[in-house]
């Protein structure tokens, strides 16, 4: 399948490439893309870098996978309550990864995902996609208010687990009990009100004022796109480039569409298992296979399986429930690798073998809530889409069902919530330069979500990535492209060409992978 690529709307023509060809002879030093280069950060008497009003301190930048990056870490102050300065105040984690070269004066910003996640946590798992960025462009991570080590407001899973277990799954009521839970233990620290998109945009323009530099080029990440679009409808004047990775419409009420969507792409997905002869032969058909689980599960009440966990190495018991297979097959949709394991999981779980599906899940629950902060995510979710959702009779039967809306709106129903800007809802248009990207298979925010974003703008060109799922960044020749935007600012004079070789493994046919 060819990379689909979109201009102000339309289709870019293949003669753009004898184009494309002579304008990256001057990237940086024509176009709107050569701004003036500053000093930037500089060394201070003992030897730490000065960047604007902010110092920085060598350090290094470790994710949960043990990946680890060398960086320079410092710290922002804000108000909690902008309306109440004199109050709380927090200490937003900073981080500078500065350029390899010299450096023009316009820094990228990464805007992590989630909402829930740390920007300095995350960009060790995506600084394959930096390497040419950094040629010539210092990159910048914020800690969002309430995620990693800005004040995070994470959520007991354990006790969530115990919640949805004694209902005997996860019910709106007992999501309503862990919201509260969590709503009480934070609140001593924290006034939930103030950790929304809107309150990330204002230190974003309390960083940019801090750093003395006049205009940030954006890298959002899937619920960072949303950060992204926030900032650049505050401030245009401020904002040079946007890349939009994964993208998320301000027009989207965020959850609404998550059942329908990620059937989509698991249909798309158990197709595949289908037309490969080996898959289908040792396997079976995947959406056969799980309406069969769905009917184990719920008619009667299976016993306790004993599986070791796959962290510990400990020995556990614990009762199988349809919802330890449903957080396996949204997370698992989202990365093309292991989207191709989900015909294995489905056929051993449809014989009744429940340990590695049980295995799995607590591993990835205990990622998720590591790398999440879920009160974050709360007050973003509670604050500007909970309001909006609205039960949708389409869900039934899919794999996160109506009860996803319904638990989202009972968690709310507990949360201190924030208030919007006029704005908020409209789409982001105008001029300014952005780049958006998307994967074919993409489970939570679909490629029409990037064509929707680009065709309010006059600037912008949407790429669709074959084959691949949700955040793109680093895929392929993707972080060329991106670099090559930030240098021209122009999205229209890229060659995409190279996107078309990019394919999704093969579905899995055996506990081996993929047939040879």
């Amino acid at each position: 399948m060819e990379a689909v690529t979109h201009l102000r709307g339309a289709a870019v023509p293949r003669s753009s490439v004898i184009l494309t060809l002579v304008l990256t002879l001057c990237l940086g030093a024509c176009g709107n893309g050569g701004a003036q280069r500053a000093p930037g950060p500089e060394a201070n008497a003992s030897g730490h870098l000065v960047y604007g009003d902010i110092t920085f301190t060598p350090c290094s930048l470790n994710s949960a996978s043990g990946q680890s990056v060398k960086a320079h870490c410092g710290h922002l102050e804000v108000a909690e309550n902008p309306a109440l300065p004199g109050t709380r105040s927090l200490e937003l984690a900073l981080a500078l990864v500065t350029a390899t070269g010299l450096a023009e004066a316009d820094p990228v910003v990464m805007l992590a995902g989630g909402p829930g996640q740390s920007a300095l946590e995350s960009y060790p798992e995506v600084q394959g996609a930096f390497g040419e960025v950094l040629r010539n462009r210092h990159v910048l991570l914020l800690d969002a208010r309430g995620t990693g080590s800005s004040n995070p407001l994470h959520c007991d899973m354990e006790s969530a687990d115990a919640l949805f277990a004694a209902n005997g799954e996860a019910t709106a009521e007992a999501a309503r009990l862990y919201a509260a839970q969590c709503r009480d233990a934070l609140a001593e620290r924290a006034d939930l009100r103030f950790y929304t998109t809107t309150d990330h945009v204002r230190d974003l323009e309390q960083l940019r004022s801090a750093l003395g530099v006049e205009r940030l080029n954006l890298l959002g990440i899937s619920y960072g796109t949303r950060v992204a679009q926030q900032y650049a409808a505050t401030h245009p004047a401020k904002t040079r480039t946007l890349i939009l990775d994964s993208v998320v419409p301000n027009t989207l009420v965020l959850g609404q569409e998550h059942a329908r969507n990620l059937e989509q792409v698991l249909d798309r997905q158990f197709q595949r298992c289908q037309q490969d002869p080996a898959c289908k032969d040792e396997l079976g058909d995947p959406r056969a296979q799980l309406a069969q689980i769905r009917e184990d599960l719920g008619d009667r009440a299976p016993e306790a399986v004993r599986y070791r966990d796959p962290v510990s190495g400990e020995w556990r018991e614990e009762v199988p429930r349809f919802d330890h297979l449903a957080i396996l097959l949204r997370l698992y949709a989202y990365q093309p690798a292991m989207a191709a394991s989900l015909p294995l999981l489905l056929h051993e779980a449809a014989q009744g073998q429940y340990q590695s599906m049980l295995a799995q899940a607590r591993m990835v629950s205990q990622d998720l809530g590591q790398s999440l902060a879920m009160g974050m995510s709360l007050s973003v979710t509670c604050s500007e889409d909970a309001k909006e959702l609205q039960p949708d009779p389409r869900d039934e039967g899919t794999v996160l069902g109506p009860e996803f809306v319904s638990q989202t709106r009972a968690m709310c129903a507990e949360w201190p919530t924030g208030k919007l800007p006029a704005h908020f809802r409209r789409p982001l248009s105008g001029g300014i330069p952005v780049l958006a990207l998307s994967g074919e298979f993409d489970p939570v925010t679909p490629p029409r979500y990037g064509d929707a974003v680009v065709a309010e703008l006059t600037n912008a060109r949407h790429l669709v990535l074959p084959g691949q799922g949700h955040s793109v960044m680093a895929v392929g020749c993707t972080p060329r492209l991106a670099a090559q935007f930030l240098e021209s600012a122009d999205a229209g004079q890229l060659d995409a060409s190279c996107l078309e070789q990019l394919i999704a493994p093969p579905p899995y046919a055996g506990r081996f992978g993929w047939e040879p």
